[in-house]
């Protein structure tokens, strides 16, 4: 028989190694979660890519994401599906021109200037792309501008002139001394904006982060 002081000595002995056990263990957890939480942390705060695909004239009851009666766009409405669709939204101003202009400076027409098509952009106002180029994004449009002058705030663009062609179109680049550079390019207007601004995401920085605007011209009459 083992003695009573002895007894509780081993007992002791025994409660004091669970304790030093159970508190390893919710250190290793109170580390590892907060590991998880910084590293959470983290992947929050890494800057997000954005493409931002612009169809012209391309109505609401032509994308069957939102109306399945004359066409189907399974590929729009897959992003529709794997991401937000807006059933309740408007715009500022629905002509070409003065709808980009409301998009990049987040301003109503009589506001940034551009109220019709007829109008001159004023490239020195802010704009989204100036506010993601401070924040070290490198930023690219391809594809229909319409807006008469020069992009700014893009590190690179090749736009068409105006409305743009579908087949074999103009695309306008910016050369030396500030001075257009146009050149004529065999295709269709559709498939030589993708292939653009593939090539454009391919030989791009890849340790900064990106904005790409895509206009496309479709489906714009001709």
């Amino acid at each position: 028989m083992i003695p009573l002081r002895n007894r509780k000595t081993q007992i002791s002995s025994i409660m004091e190694k669970k304790q030093a056990i159970l508190l390893a263990g919710v250190t290793a957890l109170a580390a590892t979660s907060s590991d998880c939480q910084a590293k959470q942390k983290a992947e929050n705060k890494k800057p997000l890519n954005i493409v931002f695909i612009m169809t012209d004239d391309h109505s609401l009851q032509t994308i069957s994401a939102y109306d399945k009666r004359f066409i189907q766009t399974p590929n729009i409405d897959r992003i529709a599906n794997e991401g937000v669709l807006f059933a309740n939204s408007f715009v500022a101003n629905s002509i070409s021109g003065p709808s980009r202009a409301c998009m990049l400076t987040g301003k109503h027409s009589h506001k940034n200037g551009f109220i019709d098509n007829n109008h001159h952009f004023d490239g020195a106002q802010q704009t989204f792309p100036k506010l993601l180029q401070k924040a070290g994004y490198q930023t690219a449009v391809v594809g229909k501008w319409h807006l008469t002058s020069n992009p700014t705030g893009f590190d690179y663009w090749e736009i068409f002139p105006g409305q743009g062609n579908y087949f074999n179109p103009d695309f306008i680049t910016p050369g030396k001394d500030g001075k257009r550079v146009v050149k004529t390019e065999p295709g269709y207007a559709t498939e030589l904006v993708t292939q653009k601004s593939l090539k454009w995401l391919d030989q791009r920085d890849k340790d900064k982060p990106f904005m790409l605007v895509v206009g496309h011209k479709a489906p714009h009459r001709c």
